[in-house]
This record gives structure tokens, sequence and C-alpha cells, in this order.
């Protein structure tokens, strides 16, 4: 169980030990012992817990059962194979081998070789694995885009809306490459061949089980350090939309599927009605 790894994402987030007992349940006390080094073997379930707000990649690995370090390995260790293209566009050698680093080293030369069916993310030198996304999941999305396609059409605005795959390069640097489900873009210069050069001023992302913890903790901080104006989290389980508007004072604001959402960066010329998504996901079977 990887404590210094856990250490260095509490270093790297900036949180104290009371934010996280508080967001992870683990009693303040068995936090600052871990942190401290006094406890040397800390509980299974404990650090589970704790790397569900850390590190969730770790705690789906444990959760599994595996050993963090040997799956580490194992998983970070992809070849590439059969002359495909990579997330670079270039082909790939038979024998490229993705180099085994320390999770926080990884930089967007490994990005751009990894194979494009294996989907991932790089955030601060660190690799998610992501999940195909779901038929639900992807209604949403793709509802939501149209709504905010049409409106930008009916009302001329400058901006332009993208549903995912499509790379955010979010800190401008070597680090961190994401993938949000949806985006809006108004300042056309971040808009490069390659991928978006900067932050969105808009960002949307629908929770799954794997990303829950990611998408409400470290992405949150991420968007919002990075210059976003606005990121909405929509909870298709919960049939919730949780919208941050990082320029205002009062965020986040609650919303569900029974209300139109006004987009703030349209000045809230434009706004997504969730009925409509709603009834397409009744239709599907999404709820009983």
């Amino acid at each position: 169980m990887d404590i210094k790894r856990l250490k260095e994402r509490k270093k790297l987030l900036g949180y104290t030990n009371k934010e996280v007992a508080n967001l992870s349940g683990v009693p303040l006390g068995t936090v600052q012992k871990i942190f401290g080094s006094s406890t040397k073997e800390p509980r299974r379930e404990t650090v589970v817990a704790l790397a569900k707000v850390l590190d969730p990649e770790m705690a789906n690995r444990l959760q599994s059962g595996g050993s963090v370090i040997c799956e580490t390995q194992a998983a970070y260790s992809a070849v590439s194979a059969d002359g495909k293209m990579n997330k670079s566009g270039r082909e790939e050698t038979e024998d490229y081998e993705i180099p085994v680093k320390e999770q926080g080293e990884y930089n967007l030369e490994d990005y751009y070789n990894i194979p494009d069916e294996r989907r991932v993310e790089l955030i601060d030198g660190v690799i998610y694995d992501m999940t195909a996304p779901s038929v639900y999941h992807q209604v949403v999305s793709i509802e939501i885009t149209y709504q905010m396609k049409t409106c930008k059409e009916e009302h001329g605005l400058p901006c332009y809306p993208f549903a995912a795959p499509v790379d955010v390069q979010l800190d401008r640097d070597e680090k961190t490459m994401v993938q949000p489900d949806v985006i809006i873009i108004c300042d056309r210069n971040k808009m490069i061949r390659r991928c978006i050069y900067g932050a969105p001023e808009f960002v949307l992302e629908i929770l799954s089980p794997s990303t829950r913890s990611k998408d409400q903790i470290l992405k949150l901080n991420k968007y919002k350090n990075a210059g976003c104006r606005e990121y909405w989290v929509v909870d298709i389980e919960n049939k919730a939309v949780t919208v941050y508007m990082f320029e205002e004072e009062n965020w986040p604001r609650h919303y569900t599927f029974d209300d139109k959402v006004p987009v703030g960066i349209s000045d809230f010329k434009c706004e997504i009605d969730f009925t409509r998504v709603y009834d397409q996901l009744v239709e599907l079977g999404a709820y009983d």
C-alpha cells in the first residue's frame, strides 16, 4: 500500500489532514498518524478510503484486491504493436514500450505513445485509465452538445461546443492532458490542430462510478486553477446538476433534471433543458 504516493497526492492537491478526514470519513487522528508515519501498516479499508479522495485509480486497484505497486507497473507498461497510430497521429513502432515510471513523472510524450484504444488522461504527471462511456453517458453528452450548438447558432455566439474525445492541454505544460465530456471554446486561438491549448471557458463532466471522486474533487480544482469560467457536473444516477461559476461568489448552484439550467458564459442567453435529457434516459430504461 503506497502511503508515500498518497502523501505526495495530498501535498499536490493542497489538502490539510482535516480536509482529508472530512472528505474520506477517516477519523482525523487516524489521518494524522498515517501521514505522520507513526502508523506503519494502516488497515486496507482505511487506505482505500483515503485513496478515493487522493488517488481514485489507486482506490480502484485496491478494491480489486491487487497490489498497488505491482498493478501500477503492469498497468503502465503497455506495448504498442501492429503499426497502429498513437494519440499524436504518428505511427507506432512494434518495439516501443511505455516506460515504467513513478506516478507523477509521466509526460506528454508518454501520453502520445499510448495506443488510442487505451483511453487515458494525464493529470499532473499521473496517468488515469478511463473506461468506455455507457450508453446513458453518451445520450446525455450528445443531447447537451446539441442544445448548446443550437443556441450558439440561434444567437450568433462566437463559441464552439465540443463533445469528447478531444484533448485539452489544460495547463499548457507537459504534465496534463484531459478529455472532458463536453467543452465550450470561445477563444479560437486555443484551437490548435492537435488539441485545445489552454483552459476552455466551459467544461462539463458526466459522473460515472470510476470518475466520481476525480471529477468532483481533483478536476474541480484543476479547472478552477487553470482559468475555466464555468464547470458543470452531471449526475445521471441522482438526476442532479451542480454548476460552478468561478467568477461569482455564490457557487455551487444545484439543479435537477426538472430544470432548465442557464449557461453563464453565454450571458445567460442559452440554457440546457434537462427535461429533454431525462425523457431520453427514461425512453432507454435508465430509471425504474
